[in-house]
């Protein structure tokens, strides 16, 4: 009897500790391995307004370790619902743990009551969808009784404005200011003469004189450098027989020299007595010997020397014969034939400067950002200047297809054919196409009468024979998965082949790409079209697939 309590007692300790490691299981297995969902709160501040009237959607996300990266929706993606503002995120930190809140301005300028969708929030790579909630939007009462109705007005093409001519203006006056500035300075400006520029312009007999004052001043005999001495000696005399007397002085020898002055003074031509020319000719011999043969004179017979050839100098210009009136015009002429040469040389070298300036910025910008680029910024290009300009961001149709744009969409009308009309409810579609070139983009929502599958074959096919209608031939289609940045996933169709433009007779080769997304009773699409070797036509459908958005909400 004993041993049967024993057992008993053994098999309820045993009972026992299974239930405690089942509990201990239960406790930390599942908190170690489950993962739970983070607490996300949300909140309006009315569900009632009036027409243009905002509420404000408040999303917080409580109690996360500052290393979670919380993303929170962004764009338009309230529709039906408008997106006014969205406010910068706000953080609260308690202890170690965060509490982030982000508040959104929404609102609505039709009456009815509206769904807010759930919002897709995603913490570190994980979606989290909010709850939906209801909005009613009240109109405001109109007194139809004193104020009579009108039709709505049709849309008006408004032209670009041109309120910032003014800026082009200044800076275009600006660079001409530079230009003329600097060709003023370097060509038409008058510089200062230097001292050598100075004594150039001197006479031949006051150059002479000048520089026979320079020798006198020089350091020549002093250091005992007398070959240097009666080189420059001999140069300055011989320079100034060549350019007043007009003979051949500093290619001839010294024998040749004094026959030729001899002969002038024979002649009449030069009234230089024969003691002057005969002191001439011992000063160059002296020279000679000094240059030729290493000879040294005293330094006293060298200055001596230069004051008889400064004498030499000063008779020779006496006894010249003074220039006729003829000769004076001539040389007066020949100023201004000499000042005119100089003018129009500064002139060709600051308009060769001004086009080599040209020259290497274009080649440099060539470069830097390509020689197609800078072709296109200057003479213009229709799909570059969609690209640099002002983007809009807008919701088109309904269900809505959200996307950016370098231009609004402007709305088409569509008819639907009687045979249409049992299946389809409404078409809203809307379009853009540049009056250059084969760029189009263009957004299509159709709401169908019953709740049915959509057959995006039916509708691809459709989408390829309305090419074909329009003229295009040599289609390529090709087809993969597509998905927006909030995760909405889709179809998407592109290719290649060759198209009809608006202002070319001949088809040209242009690409395709077509997004299909849909649900039960519904169907979107996106159409976009662009000529195959315009760059900037597939920078714009590369920014457009990035921000394109859908509803799939009725």
């Amino acid at each position: 009897m004993q041993g049967k309590d024993n057992r008993i007692q053994i098999l309820h300790w045993k009972l026992s500790t299974l239930s405690w490691f089942a509990l201990f299981l239960l406790m930390f297995g599942f908190d170690g391995f489950s993962q739970t969902r983070p607490d996300i709160i949300t909140a309006v501040d009315t569900t009632y307004i009036k027409i243009g009237e905002q509420i404000q959607w408040k999303v917080s996300v409580m109690d996360i370790d500052s290393t979670d990266q919380v993303i929170f929706p962004e764009g338009q993606t309230f529709s039906p619902l408008e997106t006014v503002k969205a406010f910068a995120t706000d953080t609260t930190r308690k202890n170690d743990r965060l509490t982030l809140q982000k508040i959104y301005a929404l609102t609505q300028f039709d009456s009815g009551s509206y769904k807010l969708p759930s919002q897709r929030i995603e913490i570190n790579g994980n979606g989290f969808m909010t709850d939906s909630m209801v909005i009613n939007v009240e109109t405001i009462p109109v007194d139809t009784i004193a104020q009579k109705m009108y039709e709505i007005k049709p849309l008006i093409v408004v032209e670009k404005s041109n309120t910032d001519w003014w800026k082009y203006l200044l800076t275009g006056l600006f660079l001409l200011i530079i230009i003329g500035g600097l060709f003023y300075w370097f060509v038409v400006r008058k510089k200062p003469m230097t001292e050598e520029e100075k004594e150039a312009l001197l006479p031949p007999y006051d150059r002479a004189l000048l520089e026979l004052k320079r020798l006198e001043n020089s350091k020549y005999l002093i250091k005992d450098e007398f070959k240097e001495y009666y080189s420059e000696l001999t140069t300055i005399v011989r320079s100034y027989l060549e350019e007043d007397v007009h003979v051949s002085a500093l290619e001839s020898t010294t024998g040749q020299l004094i026959e030729k002055l001899e002969l002038l003074s024979d002649s009449g031509e030069l009234e230089l007595d024969k003691e002057t020319i005969y002191q001439f000719k011992n000063i160059l011999q002296t020279a000679d010997l000094v240059k030729f043969a290493k000879s040294k004179p005293s330094s006293s017979v060298a200055e001596q020397d230069r004051k008889l050839v400064e004498q030499i100098v000063v008779k020779t210009h006496e006894a010249l014969p003074e220039p006729t009136e003829e000769e004076l015009m001539q040389l007066a002429e020949y100023q201004e034939e000499l000042e005119r040469k100089k003018q129009k040389k500064k002139l060709v070298i600051g308009i060769a400067s001004l086009a080599v300036l040209i020259l290497m910025g274009i080649t440099i910008a060539g470069f830097k950002y390509g020689f197609g680029y800078l072709k296109d910024t200057v003479i213009g290009h229709p799909t570059k200047e969609l690209l640099e300009g002002e983007w809009i961001s807008s919701s088109y149709g309904y269900p809505p297809i959200i996307l950016e744009t370098p231009k609004v969409l402007v709305r088409q009308e569509v008819k639907l054919p009687p045979e249409a009309k049992s299946s389809i409810q409404e078409i809203q579609a809307f379009g853009y196409r540049s009056s250059l070139g084969l760029f189009t983009v263009a957004t299509t929502s159709i709401t169908m009468n019953q709740e049915q599958e959509v057959a995006f074959d039916q509708t691809i096919e459709q989408i390829i024979k309305g090419f074909e209608q329009q003229g295009a031939k040599n289609i390529i289609t090709k087809q993969e998965e597509f998905t927006t940045i909030s995760g909405v996933k889709g179809i998407k169709v592109f290719g290649s082949g060759k198209f009809k433009a608006p202002e070319v007779k001949e088809l040209v080769k242009g690409e395709y790409t077509v997004l299909l997304f849909g649900g039960k009773g519904f169907q979107q699409y996106i159409i976009l079209t662009w000529l195959d070797d315009d760059t900037y036509a597939q920078k714009i459908v590369d920014r457009i697939l990035t921000t394109i958005e859908v509803k799939l909400e009725v």
